[in-house]
């Protein structure tokens, strides 16, 4: 066949796949904005006239008449209390008080989201219109999301994009942010393990694409603190890449593993990078505005595992205690963190297995696995972080069984757990199926996280993410591979 015609059907089948793409993206795209739209109608309803003088609707926090998915939002409920509804630049000239109590600006969010909080007030003078802020800040980042899984899965981002969770946590709080950062550190790393299809080399090198997820990655941190645990995975990533045991001599563990010329330089960029980053962001609220900027952490530190918080430690331990007391609290305070260390090292470990079989770190699954383990044994676990964890259910290939009876339970969770605050509050009649739907969610999610701990860092990822990630596999036997 002549080499024109060769190019010629080259042409067209990039043009066909790249028509695919756009129809997929388009598609994804849509159904996000229409799940992003529902979920603004929702939580709108809890707001609206008359209003009173400090901006707080009437109607807040249960809305007019009778509604299947709860209207309450946390960005509503943040507008009185934080001085965000008088506009009190955060943290700068903020404290807490003894009783645990903020004062002058200061939220119990870390700086990137505080601000973002700022930036959704002005010209805000009452709730309403500053979850309407929020939702025009906020849904930029749920479309970039879905691009990005787009890009990386294809179709199984549609379980990002066309489930209950985008609709009922899209507004709920400042999510969809830190959500981002997860996901565009992934990205970043796939698309420089891509080949460039001019040179057939990497689009980037290890350490630079590396370097640019660990920034993302700390932006991440000074959102919500969770994107930062992926940095010592992804750190290992890099210190093991190219390397194997295999071949790499004989004696004890540490030598063979200095045999095998670990690219500890990597390794230290990934973490200098991220930390780099979180201390820029942080700095000028530390020199600024120390006391408001430490009360942020000093509340997060006060917080007990009760109602609101709604962790296994309440819905379990307490059980046994007797109720919230002292006892309760003390066992809460120590078994929760090292719980969440021990997972922690647990998930690292699992990787380090992994990359001793195939020869490469699954720093995504270990990342995911430590976010599991993270949100079931933190103290508190909101609703909300079904957005943090959706993602890696998308990207790694959990068996669709098990996202399904994640997300009911989810869903059943939202639609009784905050119906349970309100009979708290007005100390009127539990109904049973209040109960039974909150037991429902918080035990079924629970017993799904626990499992995947384990189950995804060996699921693997999915295709052509997957793809991506076998073009830079380094070779099985040992060969030092410069970065």
């Amino acid at each position: 066949m002549p080499a024109a015609s060769r190019l010629d059907q080259w042409r067209l089948r990039l043009f066909a796949r790249s028509g695919q793409l756009i129809v997929m993206l388009l598609t994804l795209c849509l159904l996000t904005l229409v799940m992003m739209y529902l979920g603004y109608q929702v939580k709108v309803s809890c707001g609206g006239p008359p209003f009173h003088p400090d901006g707080r609707s009437v109607h807040f926090p249960v809305g007019v008449g009778t509604q299947i998915a709860p209207c309450y939002s946390d960005l509503m409920y943040l507008w009185t209390g934080r001085d965000i509804n008088n506009h009190v630049f955060p943290y700068i000239h903020g404290w807490i008080d003894d009783a645990g109590v903020l004062h002058r600006g200061v939220v119990e969010y870390p700086v990137a989201s505080g601000l973002l909080m700022y930036l959704g007030a002005i010209g805000a003078h009452n709730d309403t219109q500053f979850l309407l802020h929020s939702a025009i800040l906020l849904a930029p980042f749920g479309l970039a999301i879905t691009i990005l899984l787009g890009l990386m899965v294809r179709w199984w981002a549609l379980w990002w994009a066309a489930t209950p969770p985008l609709l009922l946590y899209a507004f709920h709080n400042w999510e969809l942010p830190v959500v981002f950062t997860s996901v565009l550190a992934i990205a970043v790393m796939a698309f420089g393990a891509s080949r460039d299809p001019a040179t057939g080399e990497r689009h980037m090198s290890l350490r630079t694409s590396s370097v640019i997820a660990s920034v993302v990655l700390g932006v991440g941190f000074t959102l919500k603190l969770y994107p930062g645990f992926f940095v010592a995975p992804l750190a290992l990533f890099v210190l093991l890449y190219g390397r194997t045991l295999t071949d790499a001599g004989s004696g004890s563990w540490w030598s063979r593993m200095r045999a095998a010329g670990l690219d500890w330089v990597g390794a230290v960029w990934v973490v200098i990078a991220a930390a780099v980053t979180v201390l820029a962001i942080n700095l000028p609220f530390m020199l600024l505005g120390w006391r408001g900027w430490r009360a942020s952490l000093s509340f997060q530190g006060k917080r007990k595992a009760v109602v609101d918080t709604n962790s296994i430690w309440y819905w379990g331990l307490r059980h046994f205690t007797g109720g919230t007391d002292n006892t309760y609290n003390s066992i809460v305070g120590v078994a929760s963190p090292l719980l969440i260390l021990a997972t922690f090292v647990f998930a690292l470990y699992l990787g380090y297995r992994v990359w001793l079989r195939d020869g490469i770190y699954p720093w995504v699954g270990v990342s995911a696995s430590m976010l599991a383990g993270f949100m079931l044994f933190h103290k508190v676990h909101s609703p909300q972080y079904t957005l943090w964890i959706l993602p890696f259910f998308v990207l790694l290939r959990v068996w669709w069984p098990v996202i399904v009876a994640y997300i009911a339970a989810d869903t059943i969770l939202d639609l009784t757990i905050f119906r349970l605050f309100g009979i708290y509050t007005s100390h009127s009649h539990m109904k049973w199926w209040v109960m039974t739907g909150v037991n429902v969610g918080v035990w079924v999610k629970s017993a799904i996280l626990l499992v995947m701990i384990v189950m995804f860092i060996r699921v693997g990822l999915r295709e052509p993410l997957a793809s991506v990630g076998r073009m830079a596999l380094p070779p099985k036997k040992f060969e030092k591979v410069p970065a």
